[in-house]
């Protein structure tokens, strides 16, 4: 009961005991009587007077006030007055009851009640609320634990004022809300931190500057304050920030992020935030109720705040829940999304493992971004006129220009389709939801989509609006550590999910569901809208696809980037063309014209992963071709290696380091004796340069036998040797000093030499040029010959060719720079597998896996007779960068027992070729050593005739369906595949089967 003593009674009190003397006007209250004291000099002064009941209750609240005057002596609040006697409290006896007299001193300042809001304004109120929250955390008084009617943890006592709640639905609203506090709140109230609060930061209790709204003057009466949930400040003082705002959900932002800049709020206080702001309002309206019903309508105080409180329970019923409590944490300082980064980081690490959602990965198809931001796009502007037909020409449209069979719309990209009204923002006043928060996968209605990992149904729906995601399915996933998220799969045709029932399993891999055309699909382009869900919702109806651009991190937390979860490649992502004419163009421009290009129509490779090349569209290629990246492209041992010793030194070989003898001395170990001295290059042009230097420095001649269509290198001693570059157009022709023998080809062998002995009849060639009176001073030769067609060189030539040459005087000078370091799988080096060992062995392309390198290993004989010449020196050949790298090949070879990997993967490759063969007589032999294979195509498998234009279509065809191959051999018929060392038994399957379908097509003439 409020006490209701006469003023004068009181001036007279003040008088008496404090030595107060002034004008008395009343102050509105709920349980004290109050009154503003004017003295004559113009200083006032707030003299409260309670009522017995209110003794503990009232001595805490002054010993409040003192407490924060001495914790935080800025922070404004009333101060307590003493009385004459020194006690801040005094008693005053009226007939039979002994009030309690308090005087505190005026606060100037305009209640925020009667104030214009602002964004600053609101955080300066909630770091008043910190700050006063964080002052009273020191702060104890037996008087703050009582039971309060106003205290949140007493929420479920407005259960017995519901009666007095005259409209039904209103009281049914606040029952539904009391059932979710008593589920919800209740349990986990004690878990939270408590003290002493003051219970009731509304807004006629927080004071702003007359002349500076924006600014906070202070924080009175302390009537309320309570031992309770520490939050309950913040919920509070959010509450009437949220009252009668445009955007209530903004306000409390603002609240909350000046709150948590003083005291920070813990996560399981910030996901009860919502729940204690919407407590607030159901004790506010069940007491204004409860007092309307035993007293009327007479003290208007206690129901200044109702009209407004129904108002913000109808916005947050309006709502999504757990879109503002994500709001809340995020201004809290704390992941929108509980658990949201440990998801992101879950699928991040998962990645290679999923299952692709077309059935074939993305990556293998013709990729293209659509621009949903170009309001004149005619895919665009059809759609936002909602003419389907339209919609669906311009798309089919695009696609033939933009030569592309499946388009991407982006996750997180601002959309011109959503100009409706129905866009308008929810949670923020003004707004409007533009960003796209799934990602949008184009392909022809009926496609079967497939799951990527295991999940679990938990709702179907057909939400043709508002949220035009047509047929819908809802899946559960877990993480290893429990921790659970949701996919939206949206757009489907609803007859295809119709078997669907909540609970069921889908296993990795399966099918889900099938693509719905436009009609059934929202009124778009047929698409799969896939949205990632961490945000906790169970019903796909609730779940927005589109967001306001204000709350980017909030969305960026609840709804992530399915990208990954996909299997979109990033370079998909970029809006507009690839612009490979203009590249072409600036290449023609700039560089050589002579600079040669693979395939018909260039690739335009913008990335490389193991056995992947990546175009700029992001499409992934199945690279059987470039052997530069032995161990796969990027290896990240390799590339570790190459940045940790980049970072440290690289030098030239001048001066003492490690690098160049660890690696020399790795190299040399896996050389059979005498090859014991290493000389790095820059290349293995530079190699087989250095090599031929050394001939000519050991034997003092000049005169060379090379294998017909070798290749050797790109110097002009090198061009000359070999016949593959000197018998092209404008090659020159054969320089006198070069002497060809034919290339030891056993599948164009003459008919009537003996399988057996063909080696030694083409070694006869070699024996013929010295018994002509040539003394060459080596043989060059490739362990197996590559531009001559991938030939495997049969048993016996290198030993009789060897033997007659070393008879001559002359030196064995093999070139290993494409098939050595394991890639024939039975040896680290090709050579190997003749039982000999040649004078000069030369290596490059693999050796550092893309890093420029090269080598020559030597006797010391013929070191010793190079060192009697001029010096050699080579700028970067040996560098420490270089030779970090080309060690870390060597120990993943090893490491990763790759050379035994090519000898399997060679095998599967190999048989499944020569099936293929049996299948099309096109394919006229199959050849070859681990992973260094050709096939080569034949007209006619009598007279072998080259198909040289068939081999051609078929690289290119397999080009077109995702894997790299190219051509050599003298007529360009020969096949060759070179794919890299860690090629597994899926990425043969792939290959073969792309090649039997280029082999049919071409056979077939299409």
């Amino acid at each position: 009961m409020v006490p209701a003593l006469d003023a004068a009674m009181v001036a007279t009190m003040l008088d008496r005991h404090y030595g107060v003397r002034g004008a008395l006007t009343p102050l509105p209250s709920e349980r004290d009587q109050n009154f503003r004291v004017v003295e004559p000099n113009g200083r006032s002064w707030v003299a409260k007077v309670a009522h017995p009941d209110e003794d503990a209750a009232f001595a805490m609240q002054a010993a409040l006030l003192a407490h924060v005057a001495r914790v935080d002596p800025s922070l404004a609040m009333p101060r307590v007055a003493p009385a004459l006697n020194g006690d801040p409290i005094v008693s005053i006896a009226v007939r039979d009851a002994a009030y309690r007299l308090r005087l505190v001193s005026w606060l100037d300042g305009v209640p925020l009640a009667e104030a214009s809001r602002s964004g600053a304004q609101l955080r300066q109120v909630g770091d008043a609320a910190g700050r006063l929250s964080r002052a009273l955390r020191s702060f104890g008084h037996a008087g703050a634990h009582r039971a309060f009617a106003w205290d949140l943890a007493r929420t479920l006592d407005n259960r017995s004022r519901l009666v007095h709640v005259t409209d039904a639905t209103r009281r049914a609203r606040l029952a539904k809300l009391l059932d979710t506090f008593e589920r919800r709140v209740a349990p986990r109230l004690p878990e939270l931190r408590h003290g002493v609060i003051h219970g009731d930061l509304n807004d006629w209790n927080v004071l702003v500057a007359p002349d500076d709204p924006s600014r906070i003057a202070g924080i009175i009466d302390v009537g309320d304050a309570v031992f309770s949930a520490q939050i309950g400040e913040l919920a509070i003082a959010a509450t009437y920030a949220m009252l009668g705002a445009r955007s209530p959900l903004a306000a409390a932002q603002d609240v909350v992020v000046g709150f948590c800049a003083q005291l920070a709020v813990e996560p399981a206080e910030a996901d009860l935030l919502l729940d204690l702001i919407r407590a607030r309002l159901v004790t506010s309206l069940c007491l204004a109720a409860a007092r309307r019903a035993q007293s009327g309508e007479g003290n208007t105080y206690w129901y200044v705040s109702e009209a407004p409180a129904w108002e913000l329970l109808a916005f947050l019923d309006g709502v999504n829940e757990h879109h503002a409590r994500a709001m809340l944490r995020h201004a809290c300082g704390l992941e929108p999304a509980s658990g949201g980064q440990e998801i992101q980081r879950w699928i991040a690490a998962k990645a290679q493992t999923f299952a692709p959602i077309l059935g074939a990965p993305l990556a293998r198809h013709r990729l293209q971004r659509l621009d949903w931001g170009d309001p004149t796009d005619p895919v665009v502007s059809a759609t936002v006129r909602g003419d389907l037909a339209g919609a669906d020409a311009a798309y089919a449209q695009a696609a033939t220009t933009g030569a592309f069979d499946v388009g991407i719309g982006a996750w997180g990209e601002h959309r011109a389709t959503y100009a409706a009204d129905a866009f308008a923002s929810r949670l923020l006043d003004g707004a409007r939801r533009s960003v796209h928060l799934g990602l949008d996968v184009f392909v022809d209605a009926g496609a079967a989509l497939y799951a990527p990992i295991d999940g679990v149904v938990l709702a179907t729906a057909d939400c043709q609006r508002p949220q035009d995601y047509g047929g819908v399915l809802l899946v559960e996933h877990r993480t290893e550590t429990g921790v659970a998220f949701r996919t939206l799969w949206g757009h489907l045709a609803p007859s295809s999910i119709a078997h669907w029932r909540p609970g069921d399993s889908i296993p990795t891999g399966a099918m889900i569901a099938r693509l719905g055309a436009s009609h059934e699909n929202g009124g778009w382009v047929p698409h799969l809208h896939l949205q990632l869900c961490c945000s906790g919702e169970t019903d796909p109806e609730s779940i927005v696809g589109v967001g306001e651009p204000e709350l980017g991190e909030v969305w960026r937390s609840l709804y992530p980037d399915p990208t990954l979860l996909a299997g979109v490649p990033p370079e998909a992502l970029t809006l507009g063309p690839p612009g490979d004419r203009a590249l072409l163009a600036r290449r023609e421009r700039i560089l050589g014209r002579n600079l040669s290009l693979s395939y018909r129509r260039p690739l335009h490779i913008v990335r490389g992963h193991d056995v992947w090349l990546v175009d700029s569209r992001g499409r992934h290629y199945l690279d059987c071709y470039n052997n530069v990246a032995h161990v796969g492209h990027a290896h990240p041992r390799v590339t570790a290696a190459i940045a940790e010793q980049a970072a440290q030194l690289n030098t030239n070989t001048r001066y003492l380091h490690e690098r160049i003898l660890e690696y020399a001395e790795a190299l040399t170990r896996s050389l059979p004796a005498p090859l014991s001295v290493c000389f790095l290059t820059c290349s293995g042009s530079e190699a087989n340069e250095l090599a031929l230097r050394m001939v000519r420095a050991h034997t003092g001649r000049r005169d060379v036998l090379v294998l017909d269509q070798a290749y050797h290198g790109s110097t002009t001693s090198l061009v000359e040797m070999s016949p593959y570059k000197y018998k092209q157009r404008g090659g020159g022709g054969r320089p006198s000093h070069v002497h060809e023998v034919p290339v030891p080809d056993p599948y164009r062998a003459p008919a009537d030499w003996p399988v057996a002995d063909i080696g030694v009849c083409y070694a006869r060639a070699v024996e013929r040029v010295i018994e002509g009176g040539v003394l060459p001073g080596a043989l060059f030769a490739e362990t197996i010959p590559s531009c001559a067609g991938q030939i495997v060189v049969p048993g016996g030539f290198f030993q009789q060719a060897f033997a007659a040459l070393r008879r001559a005087g002359g030196l064995c000078v093999l070139d290993e720079v494409q098939v050595g370091f394991g890639r024939v799988g039975t040896a680290m080096w090709a050579f190997e597998e003749h039982g000999l060992v040649p004078d000069i062995v030369t290596m490059g392309k693999p050796i550092a896996n893309g890093h420029p390198m090269g080598a020559v290993v030597t006797t010391p004989e013929v070191a010793a007779s190079f060192a009697s010449g001029p010096e050699y020196f080579n700028t970067f050949g040996g560098n420490p960068v270089s030779c970090a790298a080309a060690l870390a090949v060597l120990g993943v070879l090893r490491d990763e027992r790759l050379p035994e990997n090519a000898k399997a993967r060679g095998e599967e490759i190999e048989a499944g070729l020569r099936a293929l063969a049996g299948r099309y007589p096109l394919i006229g032999d199959v050849r070859g050593r681990g992973l260094f294979l050709g096939a080569e195509l034949v007209t006619d498998p009598r007279s072998k005739a080259p198909a040289t234009d068939l081999a051609a279509a078929v690289v290119d065809r397999c080009r077109e369906l995702g894997v790299l191959l190219g051509t050599d051999g003298p007529a360009a018929n020969v096949i060759k595949l070179r794919p890299p060392m860690t090629t597994k038994p899926e990425h043969v399957r792939l290959l073969l089967d792309v090649f039997a379908q280029a082999v049919g097509d071409a056979v077939e003439g299409r």
